[in-house]
């Protein structure tokens, strides 16, 4: 029964990883593993500490993540409905991305396309121009591209201590 369990640390730690790449909430397959990790006997299990630290971290990952756009958008300038269209347009855009035929990829585009597509058409009606409004829209893109960045490294970061806790 501990092989079981180690071999699915290592596909959910691996799975994770990769997913949160895509800005797919992967982390949550790292935390799953920490939970695996505490039905391993004595010397490898992690303790219950560890698990709820991983929580914390993955809630703090999402809540980040899709708040990254509408920090993009206020820190290049943008109006507050900028902002809101920043987080509609990338929740929505996410949802809507699997609709597009490209595996994984389709969420990432989606999310992206459909904030950068809000946020400049909010933006050019405030402004009357298309240049800055593409400036305030390109914020939230490159906010949410440097979020999944974060994302994936905290799910990197989580993956090897867990690993480290169960075989260190």
């Amino acid at each position: 029964m501990p092989e079981l369990i180690h071999a699915a640390i290592w596909v959910l730690c691996l799975a994770g990883i990769f997913l949160s790449l895509f800005a797919l909430s992967g982390i949550w397959l790292v935390v799953g593993a920490a939970i695996l990790a505490l039905f391993l006997p004595a010397p490898q299990a992690v303790g219950i500490w560890t698990v709820f630290s991983f929580l914390a971290l993955a809630v703090l990952m999402e809540l980040l993540e899709w708040l990254a756009g509408a920090w993009g958008v206020h820190k290049r300038g943008g109006s507050r409905l900028g902002s809101l269209m920043a987080l509609i347009g990338g929740v929505a855009g996410f949802f809507l991305g699997f609709s597009i035929p490209i595996p994984l990829i389709g969420n990432f585009v989606g999310m992206l396309l459909l904030s950068f597509m809000l946020v400049f058409l909010v933006e050019r009606q405030r402004l009357g121009e298309d240049s800055q409004a593409a400036y305030i829209a390109l914020g939230a893109v490159l906010a949410r591209v440097v979020m999944v960045l974060v994302k994936t490294g905290a799910a990197l970061g989580m993956s090897f201590w867990l690993l480290w806790k169960v075989y260190g």
